[in-house]
């Protein structure tokens, strides 16, 4: 019997049945993206990491191209017709796909309208291609696009998917149709869905990659402006937004909350049979005792400085005052008797309010006024809470919450207590806050309540546009 011959591992597969057409498409379609993943290394090539975190797969049931984070998802047919037609356009929807994913849309939801949150991710991201400026994925800019492009970036503001959102919340249903019409590219389906049953969890470990590789590019957008061009600003903008995490200010809160008994009646350690039995049989005597107190963990002490220099958004300030006084005033958030300075301040101390009752908190949120207006220097706040611990007007400080837009000198050394810089909005100066300070940006939908206002002049502007590429975007 002759010997085997030796199994080369190296050699490519070959199947003993001859390649069914289905099969022929999946294959040339991973070409094809192999083919659009080089050209776009070549211009663009800060997304070298970025183009090679998915990995691709077909997929009948999805449009052009999906993904869920992890798996490049592709539907080979059209694919293939795509690359044949209009390769360009294939190249900008392989890039719009990426960027999702860069600037984490997928994770961002939370509690908003999905259908808004999936058209506002678009505009974003169509936002930062069109910037771009490269021959390899222009398209034309129609009227529509610049009339949304300038209403979002208005005051200097970037155009990121939170606020695109808000603005969306602000338009007529028919605009936001034609909105989502305009800017579709990718299928969202294979999304994170919050609150949907039998949905599974998002993963963590793919989020904190994702976000990995949006701080790498950040990082070498920063070195390498000039290979990026000029053009680039919005893509640097947008990924230094994304990069700022988000952050919840009720959960926040949570972290200078103490550990303490107050007198409360605890049902969960009160048997009600053992007490109405002794006073059964003893007349007015019971066996147990009601327990009078239990431990609460909730905020005791705390300093609260608000930014009312020149350079702070009065509307903001007003916005942050009442969300704080939304979550103080609850009974779980805070001791019968506490200890809360509110302090107005911009170069220097304006105000202090001393807060200890649920009712001097009303009381100074209905006859609450802003005071200052001149330039910003932290220090002179930071001074005077440092005296009043030495004088001990507080005796357990757990921390300095400083709401501020950033622009302004800090202190050069760390104080005795926690500090956190609070920052709301995305027009905020944080590249100088010191090392050993929190940084923290609010989620501005928990203080942002816009109220929906017609726009005649977009929606006559959808109506009468015409764009080439608009059949092609519903393909």
């Amino acid at each position: 019997m002759a010997p085997k011959a030796p199994v080369d591992f190296n050699a490519p597969f070959q199947s003993a049945r001859p390649e069914t057409h289905e099969e022929w498409q999946a294959r040339m379609g991973l070409e094809v993206l192999a083919v659009l993943r080089s050209e776009l290394y070549l211009d663009f090539r800060f997304l070298d990491q970025a183009l090679g975190a998915l990995t691709p797969a077909a997929d009948e049931r999805c449009g052009v191209m999906a993904t869920d984070g992890r798996t490049l998802y592709y539907q080979p047919s059209a694919l293939l017709r795509l690359y044949r037609e209009n390769p360009k356009y294939l190249k900008r929807l392989y890039l719009h796909t990426i960027f999702h994913c860069v600037f984490r849309h997928l994770w961002l939801q939370g509690s908003r309208d999905p259908v808004l949150w999936h058209v506002a991710c678009d505009i974003a991201v169509e936002n930062v291609i069109d910037g771009l400026g490269r021959k390899s994925i222009l398209r034309p800019l129609t009227y529509v696009r610049r009339r949304a492009y300038e209403a979002l970036t208005q005051g200097g503001h970037v155009a990121a998917a939170a606020s695109a959102y808000r603005w969306l919340l602000t338009q007529t249903p028919g605009v936001q149709k034609q909105l989502a019409r305009e800017f579709y590219a990718d299928d969202h389906r294979l999304w994170p869905r919050p609150g949907k049953p039998n949905q599974p969890a998002p993963s963590p470990q793919l989020q904190k990659s994702w976000q990995k590789i949006g701080r790498r590019m950040e990082t070498e957008l920063q070195l390498n402006d000039k290979e990026a061009g000029a053009s680039a600003g919005n893509l640097a903008e947008a990924v230094k937004a994304a990069n700022r995490s988000r952050s919840s200010y009720r959960d926040f809160l949570r972290r200078f909350c103490v550990l303490r008994e107050e007198p409360h009646l605890d049902p969960d350690t009160f048997d009600l049979n053992f007490y109405t039995y002794g006073l059964s049989v003893y007349g007015n005597m019971p066996l147990i005792e009601p327990v009078e107190t239990r431990e609460s963990k909730k905020i005791e002490e705390i300093a609260l400085v608000i930014d009312t220099s020149y350079s702070t958004s009065g509307a903001l300030v007003r916005s942050f005052l009442s969300e704080t006084y939304a979550l103080l005033k609850q009974r779980e958030s805070f001791f019968r008797r506490m200890n809360l300075h509110i302090i107005q301040a911009d170069n220097k101390v304006q105000q202090d309010h001393l807060v200890t009752t649920e009712e001097e908190l009303i009381s100074l949120m209905d006859h609450f006024e802003l005071a200052g207006g001149g330039g910003t220097d932290f220090r002179p706040a930071f001074a005077y809470v440092t005296r009043l611990c030495e004088e001990k007007k507080f005796q357990n400080l757990r921390g300095l919450l400083y709401f501020t837009d950033g622009m302004g000198t800090y202190p050069a050394r760390r104080p005795p207590y926690e500090t956190a810089f609070l920052f709301l909005g995305d027009k905020f100066d944080d590249a100088n806050v010191p090392p050993w300070a929190m940084k923290v940006v609010l989620d501005e939908e928990e203080f942002t309540r816009p109220a929906a206002a017609p726009a005649p002049d977009l929606a006559a502007a959808l109506e009468e546009e015409q764009d080439l590429y608009r059949d092609l975007n519903n393909s």
